[in-house]
């Protein structure tokens, strides 16, 4: 068996970015940029206010003076002319300020005259307004290849006009779940209870891998026959990349493997030194990259996290990886079975000195999916003592990207 880091770096030397696409500004968001994007305008384009009120000279701002109205100038319109002194002219937010001004006083602090317009305060002279190119000046470079876009940089996109972006395509993630026990939700009845079980894998891998940034291609259940794995791995060689649950330990029908070899994949290494999800492979078939997962759902979405989220992450784009761990401390006595790296389910709380608080989230059993449900986190024990004192400080790995994106696996 080999070590989680070591199961981690054999995983994302062999994968990479994906090739880039086009997509429209408005559907950017969670998309990693493949080139420089440089801005084609000044933004703002013109000086402008940024707020109602009068555009004027500084000079003639004092207490009691009085300026005539000579326009008013509304968003989207554009001074006549530009001011001297003893002018004024109304001016709405984001209106351009005529030439000549370089103040504008807001409404409150004047008597809001129309014609003539007497200033009360000063406190405004030279300010209130946004200069041209404030925010950027065309060919400045807004966003370099490799920025991963939020909603702030689609809006700066927007206000540049650029209405499309060149990112890294998404993987379409083939999803194959094995078992002749196994039933899809949509065909399971009250008639098939203590009969078949649904394939909840199928479920939760395909919502991991579109949390993940990915486009899950769900290949349905495969049975336990080489035929039928067979089939479905087939079918799967167009995808970007490949995640199997259950077929991969030592069972009599555990036959992953051996037909993945057979179709001529050349496996990396099988078992990581992990509780829960020891019997991890992961190998190339073809080109494509396949994970196996155990069929333990909690097993299954415990090594979704630490290495096929990373590996989606990788083919998007993205420098920060892996999900981040944090300093806990175990408010709770615990013991271990066995001299490996465990990952428990637990609740993660902050208390009122900032310090972070691990609980169980409840059985650690493989077989109980609730208390996955429950954690937000998982506590992670190296394994070189089986047992754990309250009070130990370890490390917890968000699940999802609850806190954030890492650039490398952090576990001690």
């Amino acid at each position: 068996m080999i070590s989680v880091a070591e199961a981690s770096e054999r995983i994302l030397a062999r994968i990479g970015a994906l090739p880039q696409e086009t997509v429209a500004t408005e559907n950017a968001v969670g998309r990693v940029l493949a080139e420089r994007v440089v801005a084609p305008i000044d933004s703002p384009p013109w000086d402008n206010s940024s707020m109602d009120g009068y555009a004027v000279r500084a000079e003639d701002v004092r207490p009691g003076a009085q300026l005539a109205v000579v326009e008013v100038v509304a968003a989207g319109s554009f001074p006549s002319r530009p001011i001297v002194s003893g002018e004024a002219m109304r001016v709405m937010t984001g209106a351009p300020v005529p030439h000549g001004s370089d103040s504008v006083i807001r409404h409150e602090d004047t008597d809001n005259g129309r014609v003539v317009v007497t200033i009360k305060l000063a406190r405004d002279a030279g300010k209130n307004i946004r200069k041209k190119g404030e925010d950027f000046h065309a060919g400045d470079a807004l966003f370099e290849s490799g920025e991963s876009l939020g909603i702030a940089h689609i809006g700066v996109l927007a206000s540049a006009g650029i209405k499309s972006v060149p990112v890294y395509r998404r993987p379409r993630v083939a999803i194959i779940s094995s078992g002749d026990e196994l039933v899809e939700l949509a065909e399971f009845t009250p008639t098939l209870a203590g009969k078949r079980i649904v394939s909840s894998n199928s479920i939760t891998l395909a919502t991991l891998v579109r949390s993940a940034g990915g486009n899950p291609v769900d290949l349905g259940i495969a049975r336990d026959d080489p035929a039928s794995l067979r089939e479905k791995l087939e079918l799967a060689l167009d995808a970007d990349l490949i995640v199997t649950s259950a077929g991969i330990s030592v069972g009599d029908h555990d036959h992953v493997r051996d037909v993945f070899a057979a179709l001529g994949g050349k496996l990396d290494f099988w078992k990581v030194r992990m509780r829960p999800g020891a019997p991890l492979a992961f190998g190339l078939l073809g080109a494509v990259p396949w994970i196996g997962l155990s069929g333990n759902p909690v097993s299954a979405m415990v090594t979704f996290e630490l290495f096929v989220r990373p590996a989606i992450r990788c083919m998007l784009g993205h420098r920060s990886l892996f999900g981040r761990t944090i300093p806990v401390t175990v408010d709770q006595p615990i013991t271990l079975a066995a001299p490996l790296m465990h990952f428990l389910r637990v609740i993660v709380n902050q208390t009122s000195n900032g310090e972070y608080v691990a609980k169980l989230a409840g059985s650690q059993s493989s077989a109980v999916l609730t208390s996955m449900a429950h954690a937000n986190a998982l506590l992670i024990l190296p394994g070189d003592r089986l047992e754990i004192a309250k009070g130990e400080q370890h490390r917890a790995l968000a699940l999802g990207i609850a806190l954030g994106m890492d650039d490398k696996l952090v576990l001690t």
